[in-house]
C-alpha cells in the first residue's frame, strides 16, 4: 500500500511538471516574434490639443486658459515686469483699458517680490501674480471689487 501511494504521487508530480513545462514552452512561442522579421512601431495616438484661444464673448472662467497661457509663456522671462505682462496681454487681444498693474519695485527701490496684474472681465477679474516670492506665475478668478477695481491697494498707471 505504502509503495502505491508513492508511485501514485510521483506519477502526480511527474504529470504536474509535464504540464507546467508544456504551458511554458506555448507561452514562450505565443511571445517571440521571428528574428528575421521586423516589427513595426505602434502609430502614435495622441489627442489633439484644444486650441486655446480669446473668448470675446465667453466669460472669466473662458478666457482663463487663455491668460494662463500668455502670462505663463510671459513667465519664462525670471525678469519679466508688470509692463511685459500688460503688453503681452494685450498683444494677445486683451483689453488694455481693463487692465491693472502692481508696481515692479518697492518704495525703496528694490525689486518687487511679486507683482500682480489684472483683467477686468464683466463682474469678475482674471488676476495674474509673477515673482520669486510666490514662487513662478499664479493665477485666480475672484469677483471685481465694490469699488470696479481688481486689485487692492496703489496700482501703477497703464500709460503707455
Amino acid at each position: 500500500m505504502e509503495n502505491e501511494r508513492r508511485r501514485s504521487s510521483g506519477r502526480r508530480g511527474s504529470v504536474s511538471v509535464l504540464i507546467g513545462l508544456s504551458i511554458v514552452a506555448i507561452l514562450a512561442a505565443c511571445t517571440q516574434a521571428p528574428s528575421d522579421e521586423k516589427t513595426a512601431p505602434a502609430p502614435a495616438t495622441t489627442a489633439p490639443v484644444p486650441a486655446v484661444a480669446l473668448v470675446p464673448e465667453g466669460s472669466a472662467e473662458d478666457n482663463k486658459p487663455f491668460f494662463d497661457q500668455v502670462n505663463a509663456a510671459t513667465a519664462q522671462n525670471e525678469d519679466a515686469g508688470g509692463r511685459d505682462f500688460v503688453d503681452a496681454l494685450v498683444a494677445s487681444g486683451f483689453d488694455k483699458a481693463a487692465m491693472e498693474v502692481t508696481k515692479d519695485a518697492t518704495t525703496l527701490g528694490d525689486r518687487a517680490e511679486s507683482i500682480q496684474f489684472s483683467v477686468r472681465w464683466g463682474d469678475s477679474c482674471l488676476i495674474g501674480q509673477f515673482g520669486p516670492a510666490v514662487g513662478g506665475y499664479h493665477s485666480t478668478i475672484q469677483p471685481a471689487l465694490g469699488t470696479d477695481r481688481c486689485l487692492i491697494g496703489e496700482t501703477r498707471p497703464i500709460d503707455w
